[in-house]
């Protein structure tokens, strides 16, 4: 009884949310919702027994992106009236894409049910192991079996993190208001800081 009542809570929380991002005018508060979403689908994902990726719904999205999407959107200017008025002219454009979307999930519901498709069934090479957890089993067989495609996907991610880097580079020493770091640790205390002693009404010489 309390497994269907927190999966109802969790699920209503996640429906009502996911509608609450799309739905505010703020993106800030959009940005929020969709933290709050994420929480509650850890927890539902939690309840079927799929605990690591409910630690990765709060590590990855909660605490890395969700966050810096919030920061992104808290330091922009955005102009909410034009925000708007954007949202506005692509509503028609939105509406169609989502019955798309709809019709494609109905036929493919559809074809389904009725057996036209086939889905993969397990050959037993990835089962669980007897007596271990979800995440130990999960392990096992990534740095088993996926070990090279692990460690590609790795290697991709930081080529692309190089590359980001490179593009975003740019010469110290030509932009303005570079700083000294040797001059600046090298500096001795006395040389930091002068004292001095104005008179009262007269204000302080710079």
């Amino acid at each position: 009884m309390i497994q269907v009542i927190a999966f109802y809570l969790f699920a209503t929380l996640v429906i009502a949310s996911g509608v609450f991002t799309i739905m505010s005018r703020n993106p800030v508060h959009s940005v929020l919702w969709l933290i709050l979403a994420f929480f509650n689908a850890a927890g539902l994902m939690v309840m079927v027994g799929a605990e690591f990726i409910a630690v990765l719904l709060v590590i990855v999205y909660v605490g890395a992106v969700a966050v810096l999407f919030l920061f992104v959107v808290m330091m922009l200017d955005i102009d909410f009236a034009e925000l708007r008025a954007g949202f506005i002219k692509n509503f028609p454009l939105g509406i169609a894409i989502a019955l798309v979307l709809l019709a494609e999930l109905v036929l493919g519901m559809g074809a389904y049910r009725a057996g036209i498709l086939e889905l993969g069934t397990p050959d037993g090479t990835a089962a669980p192991l007897l007596g271990e957890t979800n995440i130990e089993s999960l392990g096992a067989l990534m740095y088993d079996r996926y070990l090279f495609l692990f460690e590609g996907a790795g290697m991709i991610l930081l080529v692309a993190m190089i590359g980001a880097i490179v593009l975003t580079h740019r010469d110290l020493k030509t932009t303005r208001g570079h700083q000294n770091i040797n001059k600046q640790v090298s500096r001795r205390p006395e040389d930091a800081t002068v004292m001095k002693q104005p008179e009262i009404g007269k204000g302080i010489e710079l």
